[in-house]
């Protein structure tokens, strides 16, 4: 079964989209969040997304240790991974370099391609804008540019959102 990528900025659509593709999925969805409430903004964008999705969905929470969220999933359930963004701002927090989270996610995206139930993983697109004026911003940017090359190249299709919008982007030439 494919793995789709949707990447995007803010509030353009790509969490919605993933619940719609899960649920045309067909099979049972386990959902994997990275996301952790650590102020009441963030509490509320947590509870506004399990509102969203349907209630017999299997979650896992898991901020950091993809790996294991991926292989505790059962082998046909369609995997909805919200996001990479956090992930990759989780990897850093806890100290990791940009080579191993960048191997990480190899490994995570190599995981996640090869299960046969498929599924659909979130991201940011945070590159479009202007040079970020602090080390760590920059360093942020350009590690989450890397790691969300690494999964739209193990996946089977890729789509940037733009304000509820979706373009097919075409896989480069090696």
């Amino acid at each position: 079964m494919p793995v789709t990528v949707l990447i995007g900025g803010a509030r353009s659509g790509k969490s919605a989209l993933a619940i719609r593709m899960a649920r045309a999925a067909g099979t049972r969805v386990a959902l994997i969040a990275t996301a952790e409430p650590r102020d009441a903004e963030m509490a509320a964008r947590i509870a506004r997304h399990r509102a969203e999705r349907p209630a017999d969905w299997a979650t896992v929470e898991e901020p950091l240790d993809l790996g294991t969220a991926l292989t505790a999933v059962v082998d046909d359930d369609f995997v909805v991974l919200d996001c990479l963004t956090l992930w990759v701002s989780n990897a850093m927090e806890a100290g990791l370099d940009d080579e191993t989270i960048g191997a990480r996610a190899a490994e995570h995206a190599k995981v996640a391609a090869a299960r046969p139930g498929g599924g659909v993983v979130v991201t940011n697109e945070v590159g479009l804008g202007i040079v970020p004026a602090h080390e760590v911003s920059r360093r942020y940017r350009d590690v989450l540019g890397r790691v969300n090359a690494i999964w739209c190249d193990a996946a089977d299709e890729a789509l940037l959102l733009v304000a509820g919008r979706a373009l097919r982007l075409e896989r480069l030439a090696r």
